[in-house]
Formats: C-alpha cells, structure tokens, sequence
C-alpha cells in the first residue's frame, strides 16, 4: 500500500491509529489548527502527489468545526495534487436533516454531501446512516458499512439463552431490528411511540412479549437518551428480566450519561464511531466495540479493487 495515506483530524485520531495498525501503515503527518477568531487550518505534513489519500473525521460534537476541518483538509489534498481522496465519516452529522419534515425546513444533509464533493472528495465512506437514502445524495461512490454484525457478534457472547428478543425502540428501526434478530435466531418487539418534538419521545404500547426475557433494545444513535430511558422502563413494566441497549453512535448529549447510569441496564453496547474515552471513565458499564477492522478493510478493499461486501464478511470473522 505505498501509494495509500491515511490522515486522522481532530475527532477521530485514536480511531485512525487503530485502522493504521491492522493496515501496517504509519499515521499521515497532519496537523490541525484552530485560531482565536475559530478559523481552521489543516497543514499536511507529507507529500501527497499521486496518492490515495484516506481522511477519518467522524462529524459529532463540535459538528461545525469537523465539518470544517474535513472540508479544508479535503482541499489541501486537491490543491497538493493527491490520486484520489476519500472522505471516511463514521458518524455523519445532519443525517437528521434528510428531508423536509415541516414547509420552509432544509435538507441539510444534502447540503453537506454537496460541499464534501465540491471541495473534491472522490468518495465517502459511512457507517449506519440515520436515512440510507442520503447515499443518493452523492454524485460520487458513497458506501454506507453496518455495525450490526459487530454489535450481533458481541451479544452472541455474552448471551447464549434462548429467552433473548430483540426490541426496536420505534417503528422506524424495525428493519434494522429484524436484522439483529435474524443474527440471533430470536423474536422481534417493537416499542410504539410518538415523538412530539425533537429530543422528547413518550412510549405508548409495546408491540411483542418480553415477559421473563432478555431484551436486547436497538436503535442506530443514542444523543439524549430520553427515548432509550424511556422504552426501557416501558420493557421493564412489561416484566424483561434483563435489559440491554445496544447503538452505532454514541452521541451522548446533555444529560445521557446520567440517564444511562439511572436505567439499570445489564450494559449499554456502542462502537467507537464516536471517541468514547471520556464516557467510558465516568460510566463503566459501557461496552465499546471498535469498527477498525471494518474500517481496514474496507480502505484495503478499495485499493485492491476486490469485493467490498467479501472484505467486511472476513474482517468480522477474524476480528
């Protein structure tokens, strides 16, 4: 891979050195600076001509500002003449924004996927896009990787009874639900809810029976954690013994760190997507799954020109 270089930016650079140890390679030197008035500089710190140049930033908290130093590292590449570069966002921030909900509302995650091309991302990389249509969005090759395997794999381990059902947090991740609970060989439930604005979920019906059962709650991000909290002292009510919740991207907003320590939970599953250090010290019944070797893969994929789908398949069965 002497043509391959990967760069981390401010959000993810434990991440990146983790990707960089399974591909053999050294971290790009890259340097990142943020000025008192809160404009951004990206300096690379090596040649990139003729190189297929790898960006990791996950978009969370401070999302403006990570946007902003992917997009300026993206045109430093351009300008400096690099083979190809490719955007990899683990978390893609304004994934909510994916439509117009209300009249005269944007649909900012359009927006986004237009200045990452305009400022000369040859192809983006995702992992569990909150709407998997934005891939349209994208003129350009977008893959869009799952952590359900992972996080099916994990489970699998630390729960080998036949009394485990898998419980969507809403209708909308029903489909992602039913995935994990092909993976498990169990039943599905589903938790009927309405949302009556942003951030603030009630809990109204449980579709299914958890009854004397080990629930296992899905859902692709968790930022306040008012819906989690909430579905699971509805999956308490109706009699699990165990509750387990499981997520992609940790956002963690506010109060959720201590919402999570208040749900009695057996243990809150995520990846690391998101950085998770900080959360993890203050809140031990975290488990975080690392999405490296996917990530490795799919980078050693794309510079082989082989089968995308076969390299994530084997990097979950070695990891």
């Amino acid at each position: 891979m002497e043509k391959t270089i990967v760069f981390a930016l401010n959000s993810s650079r434990e991440l990146a050195e983790q990707i960089c140890d399974i591909l053999g390679i050294e971290l790009g030197k890259c340097e990142v600076k943020h000025f008192a008035d809160g404009e951004i500089l990206v300096e690379l710190g090596e040649s990139v001509r003729g190189k297929d140049v790898y960006f990791i930033q996950s978009t969370n908290k401070p999302v403006n500002d990570n946007l902003m130093e992917l997009l300026i590292g993206i045109d430093a590449c351009k300008r400096a003449s690099a083979a190809t570069i490719n955007a990899i966002i683990p978390y893609f921030g304004y994934a909510r924004q994916d439509r117009k909900a209300k009249p005269r509302q944007p649909i900012s995650s359009k927006l986004v996927a237009s200045l990452l091309e305009r400022a000369g991302a040859d192809r983006v990389i995702t992992m569990d896009l909150h709407a998997t249509q934005i891939q349209g969005y994208f003129d350009i090759p977008a893959d869009d990787i799952t952590t359900l395997p992972l996080i099916g794999e994990y489970v699998k381990s630390i729960e080998t009874g036949n009394d485990v059902v898998v419980v969507s947090p809403d209708h909308g991740g029903t489909v992602r639900a039913r995935r994990l609970a092909e993976m498990l060989n169990a039943p599905l439930a589903i938790i009927d809810k309405r949302r009556p604005k942003p951030n603030v979920a009630e809990a109204m019906n449980l579709i299914g029976d958890v009854n004397g059962k080990t629930a296992i709650i899905i859902d692709d991000m968790v930022d306040t954690a008012g819906t989690l909290t909430s579905g699971i002292n509805m999956l308490k009510e109706k009699g699990a013994k165990k509750v387990y919740a499981a997520c992609s991207h940790a956002i963690l907003s506010g109060p959720a760190v201590e919402r999570l320590k208040n749900a009695n939970l057996e243990e809150f599953i995520c990846t690391n997507t998101i950085d998770q250090t900080k959360n993890h010290d203050e809140y031990p019944q975290m488990k975080v799954i690392s999405v490296a070797p996917l990530l490795a893969a799919t980078i050693n994929a794309i510079e082989h020109n082989s089968s995308l789908s076969s390299a994530l398949q084997n990097a979950i069965i070695e990891d």
